[in-house]
């Protein structure tokens, strides 16, 4: 049995009708939970709503570094609100991105100094809710948003776990999240031909340590590279990794969702 860790089924690539059948689907594929997550204001209701609606449906709230230049400054005690829903499980997509360019009416420097100050406020509230942390993080080129998201976890590692998600970096890389006490997850980007670091990676990550997702609708895995990807593929993401790992997939797949059950809360 898998968790799909990271998905958005509150996305408009996703049918309110599609729906019923995507997630039986999953459960063919021998996905058990999926973890929904919300990137701004707008669309958390959706994803409670989906959670409170599929007893597997779980859901993160948060708003993504790319809808921060949308969200109003007196957005918190908003998603305070929402971070109070039992079906809550973490908080997020949040983070850093430096790959998009500003937004117009907007300096780089200005926007991604909004992004770094939504994401100490998202590490604050988590603190304050006991809650773990979603991480996005992407760059056009070097790792400047995941060196300026290690910094702003830092001072938090010892009061909550981070996960940095479709992780997209070397092991060493990886490393520095481990290091901090954070997680790493993997997406469909492991079993690319051209991606061999990434698998490597999701390799060298010690037990407990790691997790799988699809982060569909994106990022569809071999054998469905360019289609639409939804939670059932993570099983294609599970085999190639335990399979680097020289793990079988039950084994693999125990110990990821002994990950998932500490991260996350599976109380339902």
């Amino acid at each position: 049995m898998l968790t799909d860790s990271h998905c958005h089924l509150a996305s408009h690539k996703f049918s309110a009708e599609d729906l019923p059948a995507l997630l039986q689907r999953a459960r063919e594929a021998g996905v058990r939970q999926v973890i929904t997550l919300a990137t701004n204001l707008g669309d958390i209701p959706r994803n409670l709503t989906l959670a409170e609606r599929f007893p597997e449906v779980f859901a993160c709230v948060g708003i993504h570094p790319c809808d921060v230049q949308d969200t109003p400054d007196d957005y918190l005690p908003a998603l305070r609100n929402f971070a109070g829903h039992p079906m809550v499980a973490a908080i997020g997509e949040t983070g850093l991105d430096y790959y998009h360019p500003a937004p117009p009416g907007w300096t780089e420097e200005d926007y991604h100094q909004r992004q770094r100050d939504f994401l100490q406020q998202h590490f604050e509230l988590a603190g304050e809710l006991k809650l773990n942390i979603v991480i996005h993080t992407r760059d056009r080129k070097g790792d400047a948003s995941f060196t300026d998201a290690l910094a702003l976890y830092q001072p938090f590692a010892s009061r909550l776990k981070a996960v940095f998600h479709c992780f997209p970096g070397p092991f060493p890389q990886a490393d520095r999240v481990l290091k901090l006490g954070g997680l790493v997850s993997f997406t469909g980007i492991a079993t690319f031909k051209n991606a061999a670091e990434v698998l490597d990676a999701a390799r060298q990550t010690p037990v407990g340590r790691l997790m799988v997702e699809t982060d569909s609708p994106y990022l569809a895995p071999v054998p469905h590279r360019g289609q639409r990807c939804e939670p059932a593929h993570v099983l294609h993401t599970a085999q190639c990794i335990s399979e680097a790992r020289s793990e079988s997939l039950e084994e693999f797949s125990a110990h990821t969702e002994n990950t998932v059950r500490r991260f996350f809360r599976m109380e339902k």
